[in-house]
């Protein structure tokens, strides 16, 4: 036990130990997948501005050159000669439109702000479930770990057990049987430590790969989780709270949105427009500029049934998105019940593990005295050794399942902290 010991505070010194908060925030800052949420919510970000270009300004100015093969001059009576077309030919304009009445843009620039709202829920919902995966992910690579202890401490055991039966086999105190039993336990061990310390180098590379660093660190088991207590509301909270549930309201109201949005294309519009041109070629009024402003109405009375068509289109959309949210919200309420249940089992599983490996260490006490005494046989000792390390596994196993549990009932109330 004390070479154990000394291995692990050597195996501590040498690598640095993450923490469970040290993981969540190096996710917040190198998980691809939220480098790519991200980069969708920027993008999501510019559908405001988008519509309410449709409502500004359009500027625009050209010039050309145009080599004409004759020159065109009028001469009108009692006055000078006007070149109406140059040899060389100049010409520049610049042109002013704006909208001034467009119904068919006010719900577009509503909708625009719904979508955004949409996308940072969304955005939220994908933090948070990626967070809760490292979470995840950490409580099981941390509690491979604590069985790489357990699994080491069996095979220290068995090796001192085999190596004292090999010395009473010697002296003929012991039976060949008694110390083929201590080799196949010591054997047992050393597999057994294998498959543990395998299982935690998987998790943990599964992990690193979440928070995107080498997998050159070990872990603390962090206490379980801190569930809320049960006067609260979880139900409730989880309809409040929880970004997809959220989501799917806002989906519905910008599917409301576009519906209107077709209902306001019946409207007409009314724009505005300005133009300036200035040429070399003075033209039959004799001026080498000209200017025109314009008020314009445009009314769409028939468009083919198209706006029918979208019409129908949307009213399906809006009983989609309609029943969607109804969906969101019982996955919600039922997410929520399975996990308190769950939670609950959990909970009960992990204190009669802790009670069986109170009882496992007082057995394997008293049956470690007795065999001293000479009054217990080797294999009695070995079973209770290998009981006891069964038991360690067990209560590990059953910590790591309440944890999971607990993390889960979190997520689904909507508890599940996020911090950016």
């Amino acid at each position: 036990m004390i070479a154990l010991l000394a291995m692990t505070l050597t195996v501590s010194a040498a690598t640095p130990v993450l923490t469970l908060e040290e993981a969540l925030q190096s996710a917040r800052q190198n998980n691809l997948d939220l480098k790519v949420a991200r980069a969708r919510l920027e993008q999501s970000r510019l559908l405001s501005n988008r519509a309410w270009a449709g409502y500004l300004p359009t500027i625009s100015v050209g010039a050309s050159y145009t080599r004409n093969s004759n020159e065109a001059v009028v001469a009108l009576p009692g006055g000078p000669e006007i070149v109406i077309q140059p040899f060389d030919q100049l010409a520049a304009q610049a042109e002013i439109r704006q909208a001034v009445i467009a119904p068919s843009l006010w719900p577009a620039i509503r909708n625009a702000g719904i979508a955004e709202d949409v996308a940072e829920l969304n955005t939220d919902n994908a933090r948070r479930e990626i967070l809760f995966a490292v979470a995840q992910a950490y409580f099981g690579a941390a509690s491979f770990q604590e069985s790489i202890r357990a699994t080491q401490f069996l095979l220290d055991v068995n090796k001192a057990r085999e190596s004292d039966t090999q010395k009473r086999f010697d002296a003929g105190t012991v039976t060949k049987v008694a110390l083929l039993r201590s080799q196949l336990d010591r054997t047992r061990a050393e597999q057994d430590l294998v498959r543990a310390r395998n299982a935690f180098a998987s998790s943990r590379l599964a992990l690193a790969t979440l928070i995107q660093r080498d997998a050159d660190f070990t872990l603390e088991l962090p206490p379980v989780p801190q569930v809320p207590t049960e006067g609260e509301d979880l139900v409730k909270q989880a309809l409040d709270q929880r970004p997809d549930v959220a989501a799917a309201r806002r989906n519905l109201d910008l599917a409301l949105g576009r519906k209107s949005g077709v209902w306001f294309s019946y409207a007409p519009s009314v724009g505005f427009s300005g133009l300036y041109r200035i040429s070399n070629a003075a033209g039959f009024a004799g001026q080498n500029d000209i200017w025109a402003l314009s008020l314009n109405a445009q009314w769409t009375l028939w468009d083919g049934g198209i706006r029918e068509i979208n019409l129908r289109e949307e009213s399906a959309r809006v009983a989609e998105a309609s029943a969607q949210q109804k969906q969101a919200e019982s996955r919600a309420v039922e997410e929520v019940s399975r996990a308190q249940l769950e939670y609950e089992n959990a909970k009960a599983n992990l204190t009669k593990a802790e009670e069986a490996l109170g009882l496992a260490r007082e057995t394997q006490r008293l049956t470690e005295i007795s065999f001293k005494a000479g009054v217990a046989t080797y294999l009695e000792v070995a079973d209770a050794n290998s009981a006891l390390t069964g038991a360690e596994v067990g209560a590990i196993s059953e910590r790591l399942q309440t944890s999971l549990a607990a993390l889960r009932l979190l997520r689904a109330a909507g508890f599940f902290e996020v911090k950016e």
